[in-house]
């Protein structure tokens, strides 16, 4: 056990969740933030475990031969929006596919699986088409920016080089109108004051610009010389809109909006497909990788035309309607009913008349479909993080799909899902991680699953 608040020389072996260096010290484990792989450093020790000690850095003593200088400001180091900028961006990606490698091994226990190499980025930067800024304050001053790394205190960002960079002047007018009208903040502690976050969303082929307001009202002040500056400072500006979050909680959108401005929709293309993006669907926040991702979803799926698809967790029809170009039959299952409400008028306005979408829980729609003698020959899954709920891998296992394409945001309930598949007569074939948040930690992969 480590004496807290005592120095010692660590070097760093690995990289963990989040970001941070595994190190070791005589054998003992010792994380540190800002560590990276064959990094040597000085170590202060602030909190001590029997079995581990976390640590901050003083020195580096020898640099990993993978640390590179952010491409921002090194004043943004605790900054939560990304966790490895000081990392080449090869090794991001090389670290990626050991990490997707080691989950399915150690979690799945699944073997002879071809995993490949994780798909880069050519220019890894400038990427996000939606950003989620904290709205604070300091010293009565208007502060939005990004939350520290494991905490709530906001560090102020005026730029952030991996969203898109209409977000610079969108920030800029925001807080300029917050400190002229003197527009009160929400206290999260109190649960007082008004504006919480500024979210926004940006279509990267068409170049419309959506910006919402989360607020703990049902009213903004001052809306019309807001709604000035954005027309006349924001190129491609389409809708403002007013996101109401009355609750409690680190929730940061409500349900309810209003739009003040526009139609409360931004449009984009992903490949030739068109798709509405209203403020609570979900829509992937990498554009370029997201083709990527699709394409690879849609090889894996290996459509004929006379395949009937369940598109399981389909948000906003997006691989639903990748789908729909060469199948002959999707049904999209989500819970988020605006996200269906979008999917449909996406179909009708790529004119995709084989689709069919259902609002609800997939662990109720799903079984409720089998029963009613709706089968698929191909499913797809793209669950969130917690992965599928076991009521729908049942179904499917019960439908006996030729294939499922599992997309998945974590590996380890990816791995998880691959093993009650696997006990069940489906095989894991292929693998392919795509590196859709660059920068960070996160990976998404899609997976080919084939009946035994």
């Amino acid at each position: 056990m480590l004496e807290k608040g005592k120095k010692y020389i660590v070097d760093i072996v690995d990289i963990g969740h989040g970001g941070v260096g595994i190190g070791k010290y005589e054998g003992f484990t010792v994380f540190v933030e800002g560590g990276l792989i064959q990094d040597k450093i000085k170590v202060r020790i602030i909190k001590s475990k029997k079995n581990y000690a976390e640590g901050e850095i003083v020195k580096i003593i020898e640099k990993s031969p993978f640390r590179v200088n952010r491409k921002c400001s090194d004043d943004l180091i605790d900054c939560g929006g990304c966790q490895v900028m000081h990392l080449d961006y090869k090794k991001q990606l090389e670290i990626k596919t050991n990490l997707v490698k080691e989950t399915i091994k150690r979690i799945g226990k699944i073997e002879n699986v071809k995993i490949h190499d994780t798909i880069g980025m050519n220019e890894p930067f400038r990427y996000r088409n939606k950003a989620q800024f904290p709205i604070g304050k300091n010293n009565n001053e208007a502060v939005l920016g990004f939350y520290k790394k494991k905490s709530h205190e906001i560090i102020p960002t005026d730029k952030c080089i991996i969203q898109h960079d209409v977000n610079d002047k969108i920030v800029k007018i925001i807080k300029e109108y917050i400190n002229k009208f003197r527009i009160s903040i929400y206290d999260e502690k109190k649960h007082e004051g008004l504006l919480r976050h500024l979210v926004t969303k940006v279509g990267f082929k068409t170049k419309e610009v959506m910006v919402v307001l989360v607020a703990n009202g049902q009213d903004i002040p001052h809306t019309d010389e807001l709604i000035n500056e954005l027309k006349e400072n924001i190129p491609g500006f389409k809708t403002l809109v007013l996101n109401i979050n009355t609750r409690k909680g680190n929730a940061i959108l409500g349900r309810e909006n209003k739009i003040l401005y526009g139609y409360g929709i931004i449009q984009d293309y992903i490949d030739d497909l068109k798709f509405n993006i209203s403020p609570l669907s979900f829509f992937q926040v990498n554009p370029i990788q997201t083709e990527v991702l699709y394409n690879k979803a849609l090889e894996y799926a290996n459509l004929t035309g006379n395949e009937t698809v369940f598109d399981i967790y389909c948000g906003i029809g997006t691989i639903s309607l990748f789908l729909a170009k060469k199948a002959k039959k999707v049904y999209g299952i989500e819970i988020v009913e605006d996200a269906i409400k979008d999917a449909k008028v996406n179909a009708k306005m790529n004119n995709l008349d084989n689709t069919e979408f259902y609002v609800g829980k997939a662990e109720e729609v799903v079984p409720d479909l089998y029963k009613e003698r709706k089968r698929a020959n191909v499913v797809v899954v793209d669950p969130p993080r917690k992965g599928c709920d076991e009521k729908v891998l049942e179904t499917i296992v019960n439908m006996k799909p030729e294939r499922v394409v599992y997309v998945s945001c974590n590996p380890s309930t990816l791995a998880r899902d691959l093993a009650y598949l696997d006990e069940r007569g489906y095989k894991c074939e292929e693998i392919q991680p795509v590196d859709m948040f660059a920068h960070t930690m996160h990976v998404e992969t899609v997976v080919l699953i084939e009946k035994k």
